[in-house]
Parts: structure tokens; C-alpha cells; sequence
């Protein structure tokens, strides 16, 4: 393509893979034969390949204006996926969805893994989702449902893997499903006879519940007759030892039942009993052999839940021996269990000292912030100038010397050294430096350690190196070599701490702080040992749950100021710079132990644990139960019917006379003065007629005690005479 263009320059296309324009300047030639010719490059392209660069341009900008675009609009919604799913773990927070919260917090915190914000909310809810789950599996577990509360603490440690109470959980529970496996398959096997015979063995005997009637009793027999009166109330048989001997006492009891009574009338007369059948009791005088040689033994197994060493061990059977007089005791460490063989009432009261010191024991997490800053600030202005001059001789290099005098190496003969000059001498001084010099430089080291301890437990926390220091050297027996020993030293930070937790959410803790650091070395007998300094704190604080105890004061402030240059001159305030230089180096050291304590498991005493138990006396060990009164009085609870529809109306009782009775019996004479013992009825065995009759005695046979005393009030050997106002009125036989 050629054009001729009049003094113009115009834009071509080079070539469709060339980026940018080429000048073409045309121009005019000098004319030959009456026309015109127009110069060019031989590099002119076609219209095609312009055409085709061209449409190459356009595509690429429309790449780049859609990458734009698709770009510009994925940013926003990925910036905004971190926003939303924290709007839906609030949500889902406040519903209580610690689930569904932990999972859009977690995509949160992973979208924005170094935003504070979510940070706090994913490990805030996982802590939250994990506790839920722990509650439900320890629900379900109590509930017997192991495998589902396995499921629940497996999906705890799943949300937060580092949640120790998780995993103790996960462990517990699946040496309860193992234990429950072994069980099962026990019971598949048949058991040997020994273990039949075990496990049909029976507990102590036990006295069938007794009446709770109230009853009024005045007696002056002797104790064995009192024991039978008593005995018919109760429904009970009474034996004796063969070598009881009975004395005669005055009883005079009110509104008692007849278990109070049998224990009363054992405290008079100096006797005890006990069961020997569910209907039957033994009575013996109450001395040291006596009860060794009637009373009977039983043997228990305790395991403790919450001992940890043998000492533990050791000190809980101490505690039990020394409270009770239990004289049979073995330990077996390897299952902390405790074997005892005793009385009955040893064996209740061991239980209760037990489970009042077989506790777990209180733990306390300690937070120990070590905040360590350094500064250094140095100066220096000033002149380094010239101290010395060093002087040199040099031999002139003019005239001619003569063979004989001369020597070679550029030394002096001694003809030379009549015609010195100033010329052979060379003074060398140092050049002078002048500085202006400020540096300020600080540091930080902040730790921040949490240990977990338990009550009176030490805790010991070490960061930092462990240098060897020579602590003796010896002479080996072979070759005469010397041999060093040598110890190594903790230096850094050391911390011990033993805490002590009271009962009102308060600590006591008992602190070693150290920072220790190797300033340098010394050479002692030809070994270059370290130089430690060091810093150490040794108190004792008493803090409360959460209370922050700062221990601070440990600073080190040192400064340094130096001056050279000449004397005198740099005396003068301006010229000491000019011939003098000024140092000053000032560095501070300060470090700052910050303690805080959290009480995570507190003493635990209850009600139980603080009550008053009565254990007899000093020589003999008794209990008195709750639960026998409270069994006697459900058994004693009337049954719907019509003795049941009757409403209880409290009777006054009245104390018989001991004047001559007139009796109605025929068998009585009237005149005759006879010992008399009035005894109330109790309300449940008075009989249902009102009016005061005589009631024969061959009417009072029935086929148990229990039944006998409920026809016939009079204590045994006594007969009834006259029954008025619901009083009884008995004479003896």
C-alpha cells in the first residue's frame, strides 16, 4: 500500500503480534521525469493484520472487564460468609442450639481465623457445647443408659478435644460398659459352690419392727421379770445368760416404746441385749468379756474412691482404728480398698467416717502471668581524638656515602648520625572521629503459663536452660586421668507453688519465684564456671477465687556515664565536644509475676457430714438408728378398713393407786392387799368396748406374742383386775 501524503506523518499498524505504533514519516524526493515518489519501510503491514490485532485488543479487555467483574462481586459475599454465620451462632445461641451455635461459629472463626471476635465466640461455645453434651451423658448414665452416654461423651470430646472432664468421662464410662460385659458373662457361667455359698451369706440379724405404741410402765421386780413384761409388749422372746443373775430395780417410765424401754431397763441394770432371731432377744450383763463372748462379728469390705497413695490409704484405716477400736483391720492398696471385721454398730460408724473423709480432694487452676521489660537508652556525643604520637627516624636519601661506611637495610652508620635533619624524622598521629550517637531500645517477654493443682499438692513450673556447673573433680584408678563432676542448675524462670483451699471459695498459696540468668564466667582452679545472678521471692498470700496478686518491685535500674578526651579542655562545656566525647547508658530492668487462682473443685461437706452421731459410751461402742423407729412406725400404720376409719382420740393416762383394789374377780378376796403395777393400754391394742369389765384370763390365750399382748395389757405374771378410764389395773399372780 503506498500513498503519498503531503508533508504529514500518519499511524500505521505494524504488524497483529507488535504492541504499540510506528512513526512512518513520508516524505517528499526529489522530483525525476514529473513525478513523485513516496519512500517507505519495507515493513508496512496489511489491512488484514491490523484488522485481526485490532479484534485480538478487544477480546483481551473483555477478559479482563468480566475478571473484574466476577471478582468485584465474589469478594463481598466471601467478606460477608464470616458475618453471617456469626449472626446464626447468635441465634442459635440463644436458642440453646449449642450445636448448630458451635458449628456457624466455627465457620466464622475459619473464614476470619485472626479476628478477636470470633475467636472468643468459637472457643466460648465449644467449651458450652461440650459441658451440654457432658450433662447428658452423665444423665444417661445415671440413668443406666451407658451406651447412649457414651455416645454424648464421645461427641463432647469430638467439639472440644483439650476438655479433660471429657475424656475422664469417655474413660469412666467405658470401663463401666467393660465391667457390665464381664458381668453378663459371668452370669453365663455356672458359679462354684464356694461362690454360691458367698453369696447366699447372710447379714447381721435383724429384730422384726416392734410395736410404737407409747406405754406407761411402773414396776419394782426383778430385772429378769421386767425383761418378760417388756418382751410380751414388744412381741418379742426373751433369753438369758446362763450366767445372769438377776437384781431387783424400780422402773418408772412414761410415754416410751418398747424399744425405749428394753434400752432403758438395760442402762439401769447394767445389762445389754441383742438380737439372735428375728423374734428373739439375749440378755446379758453388760461387762468387756461378756460382749466379746455374745456379741457377734461382721465382716465389710470399703472401697475408697478418692486415695491416691498408699500413705492415703494407710491414713484412713489409722483414723478408723484409732476412732473406733477396731483391732482387725487389712489394707489392700493395689484395689484402695480396706477390709474390717467388727461389731455391727463398728461396721455403721466406719460407713459414716468413710464417706465423711473419703472425698475427692479440691483443685485450683493458677493462672501465672511472667511479664519481663527491658530498656536500654545510650548516648554519645563527641570528639574521638588523638591520645599518641609515635616518632620515626628515616635515613636522607641525598649524597653519595662511601663503601665502606655505608650499610644496607636503611640503616644509620654512625657518619650519618653527625648530619641528622629534620628530614629523618617521621611523626605518626591518629586521625580524630567525630560522633553523635542516640540509641533507645525496650523489650518485652510476657508467659503466661496455667497449672492445675491439687489441695496441698506442689506444683512446679521450670522455663528456661539447664547449665552444668562443676561441682568436684576426682583421680581415676586407671591411667591417673582427673575426671569433673558436674551438676546442673535450672536458670530462668522457676516457680513452685503449694496451695491450700479453705472452705469460703478462698486460697492460700505458698509462692517460690526465681529468675535466674547466667551474667558471666569466672575461672575457678582452671575450670570457667558460670556466674548466676539471680532474683528470687519467697511468701505466702491468702487470695480469693479470681483475685489477681501482683508481685512487682523486682526492678533493676542501672546508669553508666563516661567522659574522654583531653584533661582540662573537656572541663569546658562547649569545647568538650570538640576535644572530648560524652557516653551515657542507662538500662532498665523490670519484672512483674502476676498470680491468679480458680477454685474448680471445692471442699465438699454437707449436712451429713457435720451432724452429731451418738456412739454409746467410752467403753462400748453403740448406734441408734433412724430407720428401726421409722420401719416400726410403717408397720404400725393402721390399713384402710373399718379399725382404720376410726379417728384417734388422745387418752390421759392416769397412775394406778396403791391403795387396797377391790376386785372383781371372784377368785380375789376383796380385803386383801396386793402388789399392784399400773400399765396404760396403748391405743392400738386397747379393746373396743368402753366399759370397765373384768377380762378373764382363759380369753387371753392367742397363738403369738404379738397377739397375746394385744388381748391381754398385763405385763407377764400379772393378771387383769379392772380396766376404768382406760387404765389397766394388774395384780400379781
Amino acid at each position: 500500500m503506498r500513498e503519498i501524503i503531503s508533508g504529514r506523518r500518519i499511524r500505521i499498524c505494524a504488524s497483529a503480534n507488535t504492541v504499540g505504533m510506528v512513526w512512518l514519516k513520508m516524505t517528499y524526493l526529489p522530483r525525476k521525469s514529473g513525478s513523485a515518489f513516496v519512500r517507505t519501510s519495507s515493513r508496512l503491514p496489511t489491512l488484514t493484520n491490523c484488522i485481526a490485532w485490532v479484534e485480538n485488543i478487544m477480546k483481551s479487555l473483555h477478559l479482563l472487564l468480566a475478571s473484574a467483574l466476577v471478582v468485584g462481586l465474589c469478594l463481598p459475599g466471601y467478606a460477608d460468609q464470616a458475618g453471617s454465620a456469626y449472626k446464626h451462632g447468635v441465634k442459635a445461641e440463644a436458642a440453646n442450639d449449642y450445636d448448630r451455635a458451635f458449628e456457624f461459629f466455627k465457620q466464622a472463626h475459619l473464614a476470619k481465623p485472626k479476628d478477636p471476635k470470633y475467636l472468643e465466640s468459637y472457643v466460648r461455645i465449644r467449651f458450652s457445647a461440650s459441658s451440654e453434651h457432658i450433662r447428658k451423658g452423665q444423665l444417661l448414665r445415671d440413668g443406666g443408659k451407658l451406651n447412649e452416654a457414651m455416645v454424648e461423651f464421645q461427641r463432647a470430646v469430638e467439639i472440644d478435644g483439650s476438655s479433660f472432664m471429657a475424656q475422664q468421662e469417655v474413660r469412666r464410662t467405658s470401663d463401666m460398659l467393660r465391667k457390665q460385659t464381664l458381668r453378663e458373662e459371668a452370669h453365663l457361667r455356672p458359679p462354684s459352690p464356694l461362690a454360691k455359698s458367698a453369696a447366699d451369706a447372710e447379714g447381721p440379724v435383724e429384730l422384726h419392727p416392734l410395736p410404737t405404741a407409747a406405754t406407761n410402765l411402773r414396776m419394782t421386780e426383778n430385772v429378769d421379770k421386767i425383761y418378760k413384761v417388756l418382751g410380751k409388749l414388744a412381741g418379742v422372746n426373751v433369753l438369758f445368760d446362763s450366767d445372769f443373775k438377776p437384781q431387783k430395780i424400780s422402773v418408772e417410765l412414761n410415754d416410751v416404746t418398747p424399744r425405749e424401754a428394753l434400752n432403758m431397763v438395760a442402762l439401769q441394770s447394767k445389762t445389754f441385749w441383742q438380737p439372735v432371731s428375728p423374734n428373739t432377744i439375749f440378755v446379758a450383763s453388760d461387762t468387756t468379756g461378756k460382749r466379746k463372748e455374745v456379741q457377734n462379728n461382721v465382716m465389710k469390705t470399703f472401697y475408697l474412691k478418692n486415695v491416691s497413695t498408699p500413705t492415703e490409704l494407710q491414713e484412713a484405716a489409722s483414723t478408723v482404728k484409732g476412732m473406733l477400736d477396731v483391732t482387725r483391720v487389712q489394707l489392700v492398696p493395689s484395689q484402695n480398698a480396706i477390709i474390717l471385721r467388727g461389731t455391727q454398730a463398728q461396721m455403721i460408724l466406719a460407713e459414716k467416717l468413710f464417706s465423711d473423709i473419703d472425698k475427692p480432694k479440691a483443685e485450683v487452676v493458677i493462672d501465672i502471668a511472667v511479664l519481663q521489660i527491658s530498656r536500654d537508652r545510650l548516648h554519645t556525643l563527641g570528639t574521638t581524638v588523638p591520645t599518641s604520637v609515635s616518632v620515626g627516624m628515616v635515613p636522607s636519601t641525598g649524597g653519595a656515602s662511601s663503601g665502606s661506611g655505608s650499610t644496607g637495610g636503611g640503616g644509620f652508620s654512625f657518619d650519618q648520625l653527625t648530619s641528622l635533619t629534620a628530614k629523618n624524622f617521621v611523626a605518626n598521629i591518629s586521625g580524630a572521629t567525630f560522633t553523635a550517637l542516640m540509641s533507645d531500645s525496650s523489650s518485652k517477654l510476657i508467659q503466661n503459663p496455667e497449672v492445675r493443682v491439687l489441695d496441698n499438692e506442689k506444683a512446679t513450673l521450670k522455663i528456661g536452660d539447664r547449665v552444668p556447673i562443676s561441682t568436684g573433680s576426682f583421680t581415676s584408678g586407671i591411667g591417673g586421668g582427673v575426671n569433673t563432676q558436674f551438676q546442673y542448675l535450672d536458670v530462668g524462670v522457676n516457680i513452685d507453688i503449694t496451695p491450700h483451699i479453705h472452705a469460703e471459695g478462698e486460697v492460700t498459696l505458698k509462692m517460690v519465684l526465681e529468675i535466674s540468668s547466667v551474667t558471666g564466667t569466672q575461672n575457678i582452679g582452671g575450670i570457667s564456671q558460670p556466674v548466676i545472678g539471680q532474683r528470687r521471692i519467697e511468701h505466702e498470700a491468702r487470695l480469693k477465687d479470681g483475685e489477681v496478686n501482683l508481685i512487682g518491685g523486682i526492678l533493676e535500674d542501672s546508669e553508666t556515664g563516661s567522659l574522654s578526651g583531653y584533661p582540662w579542655i573537656t572541663k569546658v562545656p562547649i569545647l568538650k565536644y570538640l576535644f572530648g566525647q560524652e557516653t551515657k547508658d542507662r538500662t532498665q530492668n523490670e519484672i512483674v509475676f502476676s498470680i491468679t487462682p480458680h477454685i474448680i473443685r471445692a471442699q465438699e461437706i454437707d449436712d451429713q457430714n457435720l451432724r452429731l452421731v451418738d456412739v454409746g459410751n467410752g467403753n462400748n461402742i453403740e448406734v441408734r438408728s433412724k430407720t428401726e423407729a421409722a420401719a416400726e412406725a410403717a408397720s404400725a400404720t393402721p390399713t384402710n378398713g373399718p379399725t382404720a376409719a376410726r379417728p384417734h382420740t388422745p387418752v390421759p393416762t392416769s397412775a394406778a393407786p396403791s391403795v387396797p383394789v377391790e376386785s372383781k374377780d371372784p377368785r380375789i378376796v376383796k380385803s386383801t392387799n396386793l402388789p399392784s403395777a399400773a400399765l396404760s393400754i396403748p391405743q392400738n391394742v386397747r379393746p373396743s368396748s368402753p366399759q370397765s369389765q373384768p377380762v378373764p384370763r382363759a380369753t387371753q390365750a392367742s397363738s403369738t406374742p404379738a397377739a397375746q399382748a394385744a388381748s391381754d395389757p398385763c405385763p407377764y405374771g400379772q393378771h387383769l383386775i379392772q380396766q376404768e378410764n382406760n387404765v389397766a389395773v394388774c395384780a400379781f399372780n
